[in-house]
């Protein structure tokens, strides 16, 4: 059965990784019997530029009816000057919503091959595998009321952190259930000394934990597990958190591998439709210059295969390519600025090592 791709390349680097992402898609659909239909569109700073706003009603309904959704990037200082809620990211914020993408994933694996790219120390980092569990369509980022009024002769700006019941289930169910095909340990991030509505959080969590009786459930402050983030990554296994401190500590771990530039996410909603994209933003400052990392984004489309379209060999085998191309040797701007290949270099490096050996 076919599935659809709704690609959206975005800006800055991301039409160069999409471009290797739609490249090593045409070898799964040659080589491993795939049936992957694209579809193109504009999203963030490309799609105001060419149609007004960050994400046209359009792209927003052909999104709703694709399997899953490739993203590029989106942002670029060209566009600071616009009004906050309608900036690049704005696009980003309204297809997460309109899909309902409460679940982001975001994995923290280290390479054997890697590790001196990591700022820590080697035996903090070699072995890390990590994986975060994000809350994506509530909490600060969406709550009401906000915005920015003028109270007593002065500016005053103002957020709502806000989470019910039933989103905090949610989520949770789904650390609970990759904790159950991981290492079966799971510590969820709050700050319930002060917020209340993550004493709700470690409340529920607290209760669903009776559900999983095989998992090792901890709880902990996020300025702690910030902390222990740099001084004992390994103890983590999953990590369950919400959007605010998941976006932070996400990026934080990203850079224990080495380079953001490695790590692919995946947001879902409750039927695996999903948008996957590389956790690095869009580095205007080397677009066009063939330094763009693409491992990241193909990695994303590995993920894409494994949970949208139960794909498990096609997944594997592109996560083995991507990961022989490393042992070999290749490395990109972010990883050796020395010596380095370009994008494009580096994606026909993991091609040639995803062909069957037949087809070569």
């Amino acid at each position: 059965m076919s599935k659809k791709v709704l690609c959206l390349p975005g800006d800055g680097i991301g039409p160069e990784v999409m471009n290797s992402a739609l490249e090593v898609l045409d070898v799964l659909n040659e080589s491993f019997s795939q049936s992957i239909i694209i579809e193109q569109a504009e999203i963030g700073g490309a799609a105001i530029d060419s149609e007004g706003k960050a994400i046209s009603e359009d792209t927003l309904a052909h999104a709703e009816s694709s399997d899953a959704v490739l993203l590029g990037a989106v942002g670029g200082y060209q566009w600071d000057y616009l009004p906050v809620d309608q900036r690049p990211e704005s696009g980003l914020l309204a297809l997460r919503k309109h899909l309902d993408l409460y679940a982001n994933l975001r994995p923290a694996l280290v390479h054997p091959d890697l590790v001196a790219a990591s700022s820590l120390k080697a035996e903090l980092v070699s072995g890390l595998d990590l994986l975060i569990v994000r809350e994506l369509t509530g909490g600060l980022y969406f709550g009401e009321p906000r915005g920015i009024i003028e109270e007593q002769g002065e500016r005053v700006g103002f957020n709502t952190y806000r989470y019910s019941e039933s989103e905090i289930r949610r989520i949770a169910k789904v650390a609970f259930e990759a904790a159950m095909q991981r290492n079966r340990t799971l510590c969820s991030i709050d700050k319930a000394n002060v917020l209340e509505v993550t004493r709700l959080w470690r409340e529920v969590v607290t209760d669903m934990a009776k559900e999983y009786p095989d998992v090792a459930v901890s709880h902990m402050y996020v300025d702690n597990a910030a902390m222990q983030l740099v001084r004992y990554p390994k103890q983590f296994d999953v990590i369950l958190t919400g959007n605010l401190f998941g976006d932070i500590l996400s990026d934080q771990a990203a850079m224990l591998t080495g380079s953001i530039g490695l790590l692919p996410s995946a947001s879902l909603n409750s039927h695996q439709q999903g948008v996957y994209e590389p956790c690095h933003g869009s580095a205007p400052d080397i677009a066009g210059k063939g330094q763009a990392n693409p491992i990241a984004m193909l990695l994303s489309v590995a993920m894409m295969l494994r949970y949208s379209f139960e794909e498990i060999e096609a997944a594997e085998a592109l996560e083995s390519a991507v990961f022989k191309t490393l042992q070999a040797g290749f490395r990109t701007y972010d990883l050796d600025q020395n010596n380095y290949v370009t994008t494009e270099a580096m994606t026909q490096a993991v091609i040639q090592r995803l062909r069957p050996a037949s087809s070569c």
